[in-house]
């Protein structure tokens, strides 16, 4: 077994709303900054042994369908990196 850092980020679906991000880009747009768009999302840090990178992967992507997203209103991405 390999050490592995599985990274789940959790966002909104394109169409959701979404008014964490949206009072963020309102203060941001009143600092001065333009912005076209915002989104928020969560991140989460896994910590995990596994037989491959691919096996982290799996696990990770297993944990973000059936715990972290739902998968109706939210898309997510794994990445993996040897510990």
């Amino acid at each position: 077994m390999t050490a592995y850092t599985a990274t789940v980020t959790v966002r909104l679906k394109r169409g959701v709303l979404d008014p964490e991000a949206e009072t963020t880009r309102r203060a941001l747009d009143r600092l001065g900054f333009e912005l076209e768009g915002l989104r928020s999302a969560d991140r989460f840090e896994i910590d995990l042994d596994a037989a491959s990178e691919e096996a982290a992967a799996d696990r990770a992507g297993e944990m973000a369908e059936r715990l972290l997203a739902n998968p109706t209103i939210h898309d997510y991405d794994v990445a993996v990196a040897e510990r």
